[in-house]
């Protein structure tokens, strides 16, 4: 498998393996993805209703471990896209001004999500390939790749959730899975559609939400659902109307990259683990615009989830991840006009709306004392504070091609890609002054970045779109 994966590398205008140049790869239509999804949408009927009416079925496979509960939460760690539960983009670390790159490896394919890394150090991601694999697993010191797999495609537009043994949970086209450390299928369920990226809820269960709107509650060590399966949309009534087709599970998953009512739900939830609240961005059927939404998790309850409360029309569409902040009294939502919008968790009421046009679009990172950067776009890099009923600007830097989504350390300091000339940098921002500390290149680097994230030593990891992982160390 690996020698054909290298060719296949070898014979593609790609990233060959064992250089740090970035070349462009070719865009994400693929013959492989189209006949899978004719075969998926085939199975689509059979698929839904597996989901639907046997809530429990599952494939457990023999090298599941056990029925003790797992720890799902890991100190240190990078387990999903936006870092943790509430989406933040920040990480309890210090003194990560000093980090220099230590290695890049291509993956053959682009890649949209950021790579997720447990506690143990290591690293899994998705790509957009042609053939091979397109879920990896990586050693973040040495970049040596441990295992990888090849899943549904859809696979590649989510990061895997990682838990503090290193299992990670997965969604693809009309599944979500789980796998050990060492790449082997702990379970498998079927899903109407595909789960963004997963989120651990408080009682260390694992929430996955499709894009069309099916709400999952799975057991980490069995993937048995907790609670029932919650709809946020209706599904099609298959046993009024028998002949009633229901759509392929990829369904409307292009369109969560551009914010349309074609994807009702297009990025991962936050999760406040205390009261356990969910808030997603929802698109509803026939509405002119998606709203934030708040439900409530309760397994004892009937039902365990029900909906709190749904804020007014968004005033466009979103393709970023709510966030919610520290002390889980507001959250707040990038639009693709370049707004920041700021609600009230206890009953959706709008607080302030900051800019338009000015390039918020991707999860912005809220630190753990309240400061709000912004995240992608061609405005510029600039620093927020919430002010109950509006926002203030603490600092800006025009002179800033921002070209990622920035993280935030414990000791005020935001860790930004930038474009200075035809280089990318990694730079070091003071979140006080907006003062650059520091700056280290990217070799070979080209195009924007997908997200930064960090190890449990402190290493920086970012990936760029055309599929390279970069990595810094101290």
């Amino acid at each position: 498998m690996a020698r054909r994966f290298v060719e296949h590398l070898a014979g593609r205008d790609s990233l060959i393996p064992g250089t740090r140049s970035a070349r462009r790869i070719d865009g994400h239509t693929h013959d492989e993805t189209k006949e899978r999804n004719k075969v998926l949408a085939g199975r689509a009927d059979f698929a839904r209703l597996a989901t639907l009416a046997a809530v429990g079925m599952l494939t457990v496979a023999a090298c599941s471990s056990g029925s003790d509960t797992i720890d799902a939460f890991a100190s240190g760690s990078w387990p999903v896209a936006h870092g943790d539960a509430r989406n933040s983009n920040s990480t309890e670390h210090t003194d990560l001004s000093g980090t220099e790159f230590d290695w890049s490896r291509p993956l053959g394919g682009t890649v949209v999500s950021p790579v997720s890394i447990a506690a143990s150090g290591q690293m899994f991601v998705s790509s957009y390939t042609d053939s091979g694999c397109n879920l990896f697993s990586f050693d973040i010191d040495s970049g040596r790749k441990r295992w990888c797999n090849r899943l549904g495609s859809s696979v590649a537009t989510v990061t895997p959730l990682v838990d503090s043994v290193a299992n990670v949970y997965v969604g693809d086209d009309g599944g979500f899975s789980s796998f050990n450390e060492h790449g082997q299928l702990r379970w498998h369920v079927p899903v109407n559609g595909v789960p963004r990226s997963a989120q651990f809820l408080g009682d260390g269960s694992v929430l996955a939400i499709t894009q069309l709107g099916q709400v999952n509650i799975v057991n980490t060590q069995t993937g048995k659902q907790t609670v029932p399966i919650h709809d946020l949309i209706e599904p099609p009534g298959f046993l009024d109307s028998p002949n009633t087709s229901f759509p392929p599970p990829d369904t409307g998953i292009d369109s969560c990259a551009t914010g349309s009512e074609k994807c009702p739900v297009a990025a991962e939830p936050a999760v406040d683990l205390q009261s356990s609240r969910i808030y997603l961005v929802l698109w509803r059927p026939g509405a002119i615009a998606p709203q934030l939404v708040s439900l409530q998790y309760d397994a004892n309850s009937t039902p365990a989830i029900s909906e709190v409360w749904s804020s007014a029309l968004l005033p466009a569409a979103v393709t970023s991840s709510p966030v919610l902040s520290d002390d889980g009294n507001s959250v707040y939502v990038a639009d693709v006009d370049g707004r920041v919008n700021a609600y009230n968790t206890s009953d959706g009421s709008a607080k302030w709306t900051y800019g338009a046009g000015f390039g918020a679009s991707g999860t912005p990172s809220v630190s753990a004392d309240g400061n709000i950067i912004p995240a992608g776009g061609d405005g510029g890099l600039l620093s927020l504070s919430d002010d109950d009923d509006h926002a203030s600007v603490v600092w800006s830097r025009e002179d800033i091609e921002q070209l990622g989504i920035p993280v935030q350390t414990a000791d005020g300091t935001a860790l930004v890609i930038n474009r200075r000339q035809d280089e990318l940098l990694l730079d070091s921002i003071d979140t006080n002054s907006g003062e650059t500390l520091a700056s280290r290149p990217l070799p070979g680097a080209t195009g924007f970045t997908v997200g930064t994230s960090i190890g449990p030593a402190g290493q920086v990891v970012t990936s760029t779109y055309l599929g390279e992982i970069f990595t810094y160390t101290s």
